[in-house]
């Protein structure tokens, strides 16, 4: 059987024009969705392991961990001004973070199944999510 971590690089089909930068490794589960920060500079992943990491995009450097979900965390989104990055989980909770310093924010509650999207208004005024409890909120 292949070690399928040590070979993720090699099973990667080089498309003509692109070039691999970076391999983000530190979750200890699998990644839901990525999301890029406003400015291009810090990508967002929620995973499995219940966490989400922050990491520098330009050299791929860990910055951070986001813990206090009690499940998957399945969608992440920033705020347009990139001051607040939003996480839905299956804990059917919303959580707000500052990025700059990992703190969490506000909880915001009220689905009653997993949190499968969550999506700042453009001018961030607003936070929609969506739920497999088939509601969408604002």
């Amino acid at each position: 059987m292949p070690d399928t971590d040590k070979n993720t690089n090699d099973n990667i089909h080089p498309w003509p024009g692109l070039t691999l930068r970076h391999t983000l490794r530190g979750h200890s589960d699998w990644i839901a969705r990525i999301a890029w920060s406003p400015d291009g500079k810090i990508i967002a992943s929620p995973s499995v392991d219940k966490t989400v990491r922050l990491w520098d995009a330009q050299t791929g450097q860990h910055l951070r961990t986001l813990k206090g979900h009690s499940d998957y965390v399945y969608s992440v989104a920033w705020s347009p001004d990139g001051k607040t990055l939003a996480s839905g989980s299956f804990d059917m909770t919303i959580r707000l973070w500052n990025p700059d310093t990992g703190l969490q924010i506000s909880i915001l509650e009220g689905h009653t199944s997993t949190v499968k999207s969550v999506s700042f208004s453009y001018d961030g005024s607003l936070l929609a999510s969506k739920s497999d409890d088939g509601t969408v909120r604002f």
